[in-house]
């Protein structure tokens, strides 16, 4: 398809491609440089839960769970700490 810029360097795109690709009035595009051309991507409402599943599967995934887990118990062990022997109680 050929599509004309404007002065503002903006462009159409095609009803018929919008329609096929979902892109809606307001949607974010992803525009970069490729070649000696442009790939313009629509982006998804959400980014994060987007991205979300790709991570699913991979083992890295489980490793941060873990390391996440055993953080916040010895956060909850300082705390603990502190609160028991009254160190962050008012004197």
């Amino acid at each position: 398809m050929i599509v004309k810029t404007t002065a503002k360097g903006q462009l159409v795109i095609p009803a018929k491609l919008r329609r096929e690709l979902g892109i809606r009035p307001g949607q974010r595009l992803a525009i970069r440089r490729e070649g000696g051309g442009l790939l313009i991507t629509p982006l998804p409402e959400d980014p994060v839960t987007a991205l979300r599943g790709i991570c699913r599967d991979l083992p890295l995934r489980e490793t941060l769970e873990e390391e996440r887990k055993r953080e916040r118990e010895r956060e909850e062990q300082i705390l603990a700490r502190f609160v028991g022997d009254g160190s962050l109680s008012e004197g």
